[in-house]
Parts: structure tokens; sequence; C-alpha cells
């Protein structure tokens, strides 16, 4: 599948059967606040087929200098192993190769894992020389 990458925020109708085609919905429970927060993202980049339907979104958070933070990336089902997670990932990589920490939460898949693993990333507690602690409050 050929992908296009696009900064932008995709249409309120297309975000939300995204976030729903991936099963998230206390994201689509409420829409005014997932616009919000795509409008308030350092930036978000989406991944259209050659019809130009939204197959795929990646939401960054960033002071620009140090830290970078995938907050969503996302692909629908039926474009997974396409290389449309890889294409967007690829993307903040290379927005973010000046910036010290690129960092994101995933659930524990191993599936989700080793594609993490595949695009040069590490899980906290493996990383060298020492590891890392992550901390998280979710509500």
């Amino acid at each position: 599948m050929t992908v296009e990458i696009q900064h932008e925020i995709p249409s309120r109708e297309e975000t939300l059967d995204l976030y729903a085609a991936v099963g998230w919905v206390t994201y689509t429970q409420d829409p005014d606040a997932l616009m919000a927060a795509l409008e308030g993202s350092s930036y978000v980049l989406t991944a259209r087929n050659d019809e130009g339907v939204l197959v795929g979104l990646v939401r960054v958070i960033s002071d620009g200098s140090t830290i970078a933070y995938v907050q969503d990336i996302l692909v629908d089902p039926r474009a997974h192993r396409t290389g449309v997670g890889s294409a967007l990932l690829d993307e903040v990589m290379a927005r973010s190769a000046d910036i010290r920490q690129l960092v994101l939460l995933t659930d524990a898949d191993p599936v989700q894992r080793l594609f993490y693993e595949s695009r040069g990333m590490v899980e906290i507690h493996d990383v060298e020389p020492q590891p890392l602690r992550s901390f998280v409050r979710l509500l």
C-alpha cells in the first residue's frame, strides 16, 4: 500500500472513525476533547491511501529541543502490516532526529514491542548503560 504522509488535522468524522476502528473508545466518547487534543498537539501527521482515505495518524507533543512524546499512533486494522505505522513513526523520528528523548507508552503486546524495537526504540528498563524508570498516573 502506498501512503502519503501529511501534516494535518483530519476532519472530525475521519478522526472519530479511525479512533473507533482501533477500539480507542475512551477518546471517541468525548469528540470535542479529542479534537481539542489534536489541535493542541505540537503536530499531527496523517497517512492517507491512494484514494485519500485516512488510514493512520500520529500525534506528537514536544518542546522541540529535548523531548518529543508520541501520544497517539494508530493505524486502521485493514491497513495493518502494510508499512503505514512504520512510515508514520519514521517521519516522527526524522522530525525529532536532534531531540534527545523520543518517548511513548503502549500496551504490553509482544507485537507492539517487536514493532517499536524494529524502529530502533528500546523499552525503558532495557536502556543502557543503566535502566530507567517510568511513572504514569492514569485517570
